[in-house]
C-alpha cells in the first residue's frame, strides 16, 4: 500500500477484554499505510486482549480517553471481543467520543462487537451494516439494515463480522480513511 494514510491520525479506542487480532491487525495496517495511531482507552499504561476465550497479550495506551479529543483524529477503530464494547458502552466518555465521530461525518470501523458502542453513540440508524451474529437483533432494533456479509461500507462507516473477517475489513478500511469526512453525516455548523 503506498502511504494512503500519510498525515493522518486515527483513534483505535479499546479496554480490557478487547480480541487481541481485530487491534493489532488494523493498527500494523493503519501504520503500513502511513497513519499515525492512537490506543484510546478508559485506563492508562496497559489494556488486556483476548485470544476468544483465552488471555492473550497486552497492549500499550497512547492517550486515555479523559485526556483524548476526538477533534484531533481523521478516524476511528472499534474493534471487537464481547467484553470490551460492553465495558465501553457503559462509560459516558467513550460513547461522548464515539459520538464525535459519528455526528462529524468521520469514517468509522467496526468490527465484530465493535458495533455494540455505535448504538449507544447513534450512529446505526439507517446504515447497511455487518456484525458478530449475536448483535443482529440489538443493532436493528437500532434501527440499522443488517446483512451478513465479510465487509459492508456505508458511507464511512466499514463494518465486518468476525477475525477471520480482517483480510477484507483491513483494506476497506484503509480506503475510507484516506476519503475522509462524508458530506452526508456533517454537522450544519461545519
Amino acid at each position: 500500500m503506498a502511504q494512503k494514510l500519510d498525515g493522518k491520525t486515527i483513534a483505535v479506542l479499546a479496554t480490557d477484554g478487547f480480541e487481541q487480532v481485530e487491534l493489532t491487525e488494523p493498527v500494523k495496517a493503519l501504520r503500513d499505510a502511513g497513519a499515525a495511531v492512537h490506543v484510546v482507552a478508559p485506563k492508562p499504561d496497559q489494556i488486556q486482549g483476548w485470544n476468544h476465550h483465552d488471555k492473550a497479550d497486552s497492549v500499550p495506551v497512547d492517550v486515555t480517553l479523559d485526556q483524548a479529543d476526538a477533534g484531533r483524529y481523521d478516524g476511528l477503530v472499534l474493534p471487537g471481543g464481547v467484553i470490551n464494547p460492553d465495558a465501553l458502552r457503559l462509560e459516558p466518555e467513550a460513547i461522548a467520543f464515539v459520538r464525535s465521530f459519528v455526528e462529524a461525518g468521520k469514517p468509522i470501523a467496526a468490527i465484530c462487537h465493535g458495533p455494540w458502542t455505535l448504538i449507544d453513540a447513534g450512529g446505526v440508524r439507517g446504515r447497511r451494516m455487518t456484525s458478530w451474529p449475536s448483535l443482529k437483533t440489538d443493532l436493528v432494533n437500532a434501527g440499522a439494515a443488517w446483512v451478513d456479509e465479510p465487509v459492508v461500507t456505508d458511507r464511512g462507516l466499514v463494518t465486518s463480522r468476525k477475525p477471520q473477517d480482517l483480510e477484507a475489513f483491513c483494506p476497506k478500511m484503509i480506503e475510507e480513511f484516506a476519503e475522509g469526512r462524508h458530506a452526508g453525516h456533517r454537522h450544519a455548523a461545519e
